[in-house]
């Protein structure tokens, strides 16, 4: 059989300024500030900070036609710095801005959840076919004059479905789903194609990485089912703050990476628009070892009656227990004879081993950059062979500072812990506690909604739109509810993704203007516009008022 290789899914280059993303370029990092647009010096100053941090490409919000014009007085203030990168208008809800920041920068993003239809009132509404046709037709009509002002400027479009934004008309017919929010993609994706408009980026986010991931390989399936090659932009919105957000961010980011799939990357942490760029290049950096290393062994896929999307665990005699962390759970007894598969060597030899002992425990590890791949091939071909065991998956890495080790560790686990393989994990590492070493176990199986260990806080990195202190406010919240595990409550600077991005959450924090919150439960606002000072304990009571809350 033929040995594998690593490569990347081939795609059509698309100019942002003097920035190409995708074709054989190198993925490309940006961010997006937090500041107003209108605040022209506070918003290059912070697009300075972000390019010297390494971000290539930077995005601001854009309101109405008001920001859009100011973009370019951001652009000149940049200027006079020496400051020279290509700038993205980010349009919610509003045509009229997205038409005027195309006259003015060099990418436009627009939301197909809010472009055309009116805003979500989560609500069912009943299409026929022919009406929902006429409501294809008002898209085609609104997005060609847009695509044709682009043509003129040579501006790029950057398509971006938000699990958090889909139209109501998409989830009357689609329902809340990864098939939604491709179908939301592929509509206007298919206009663009019919009027010759090539310069398109193509997003689909979600906070729940298990959603993201499965919608871009879904959405990766759909283009290439009809012949169309865009580029990939990636992230996991809300991520949240420090360990957290970077765990997550790595983990979503890094698997689809891992694959081939991603030509830029946007980390989104509740922080500093500067601090996301380290995150992303520690990504890239290890995506670049793996590239680099992967080869010499046959790639064993899914087996035949698995969903390549979704990820599902495989059958093994650990079923219905949670993924274990070697070193923290009390599997000692099950594991002290077991056999420890070596991929170094020859697989054949490893199958044959363990198919002699049916009821061993079996730790897989491998040496290089490329362990993940090789342990996904390896474990696969355990289950086209009807081998059962359960599986341990073990990388010793060499890092010695804890914060690389994050990165490194959350993008292979993730992946592999992703592709369904590991009934458990050992992560080990030189100068690293073990208890430092269980809690980054723990944080990257959380991520993967593997295993819930405390409570999950989805929180955005914050805008232009955010009118009170997203990040200050977030560790206060963490404080005092960090000890409600399994519960999970969504930290939103504004309405534009906040409800619907906190479809998952059990409640909810909402800028809901300056200085005023609306908190809710589930998707419902149960509390509207108070005061941030009284928004804490608010929330803290509606989480007792609904039996949620613990003490401490």
């Amino acid at each position: 059989m033929e040995k594998f290789q690593w490569t990347r899914r081939v795609t059509s280059p698309v100019k942002v300024g003097d920035v190409t993303i995708g074709g054989n370029n190198p993925v490309v990092v940006q961010s997006m500030t937090t500041t107003s647009t209108n605040d022209t010096k506070g918003s290059a100053e912070q697009t300075r900070r972000i390019v010297e941090a390494g971000g290539e490409i930077v995005r601001l919000t854009t309101q109405g036609v008001r920001e859009a014009e100011n973009l370019y007085e951001i652009k000149k203030s940049l200027g006079t710095m020496g400051v020279k990168v290509p700038l993205v208008a980010d349009v919610h809800f509003n045509p009229r801005a997205a038409f005027a920041a195309a006259e003015r920068v060099e990418k436009v993003r627009i939301n197909p959840g809010n472009f055309v239809d009116p805003g979500r009132t989560f609500k069912k509404i009943e299409f026929t076919d022919g009406e929902y046709a006429e409501e294809l037709i008002k898209i085609e009509n609104a997005l060609v004059p847009l695509l044709d002002l682009c043509k003129e400027h040579h501006t790029a479009l950057r398509i971006g479905v938000n699990h958090g934004s889909l139209s109501d008309r998409i989830m009357s017919r689609y329902g809340d789903t990864p098939a939604g929010m491709v179908e939301s993609a592929m509509e206007f994706l298919r206009v663009c194609v019919r009027h010759e408009f090539n310069d398109v980026v193509i997003s689909i986010k979600a906070s729940n990485v298990l959603v993201m991931t499965e919608t871009v390989r879904r959405l990766v399936a759909a283009m290439d089912a009809e012949d169309m090659h865009f580029p990939l932009h990636l992230g996991v919105t809300e991520a949240g703050d420090g360990e957290d957000g970077r765990i997550k961010s790595a983990v979503g980011i890094g698997s689809l990476l891992m694959d081939g799939i991603g030509d830029t990357i946007r980390v989104s942490l509740s922080e500093e628009p500067e601090q996301e760029i380290p995150v992303a290049k520690a990504i890239l950096r290890h995506i670049d070892e793996v590239s680099g290393a992967s080869g010499d062994y046959v790639m064993n896929g899914c087996i035949e009656d698995a969903d390549p999307f979704v990820c599902s665990r495989r059958k093994s005699a650990w079923d219905g227990r949670v993924t274990q962390v070697v070193g923290l759970d009390p599997i000692n007894d099950e594991t002290k004879d077991g056999i420890w598969a070596d991929l170094n060597g020859d697989w054949g030899l490893e199958y044959d081993k363990i198919s002699a002992r049916h009821d061993a425990v079996v730790t897989v590890t491998a040496d290089g950059a490329d362990w993940a791949l090789k342990v996904k091939s390896f474990v696969n071909g355990m289950s086209a062979r009807g081998i059962e065991n359960p599986v341990i998956v073990a990388k010793f890495y060499d890092i010695v500072s804890f914060e690389a080790l994050q990165i490194t560790a959350a993008v292979d686990f993730g992946y592999v812990l992703l592709s369904g393989i590991a009934d458990a994990i050992f992560i080990g590492a030189p100068d690293v506690t073990r208890e430092e070493l269980n809690r980054l176990s723990l944080n990257i199986l959380q991520a993967t909604r593997h295993r819930i260990s405390k409570t999950e806080f989805i929180s955005c990195p914050g805008c232009g739109r955010t009118l009170y202190d997203l990040q200050s406010t977030l560790k206060e919240i963490k404080a005092a509810t960090s000890h409600l595990k399994g519960l999970k409550i969504g930290v939103m600077g504004c309405i534009v993704n906040g409800p619907g991005e906190m479809a998952d959450a059990d409640y909810g924090y909402v800028g809901a203007g300056p200085g005023h919150i609306s908190l809710y439960k589930g998707k419902e606002c149960v509390v509207k516009n108070i005061p941030a000072s009284e928004a804490l304990p608010r929330l803290i009571a509606l989480i007792k008022e609904h039996g949620d809350w613990v003490e401490p």
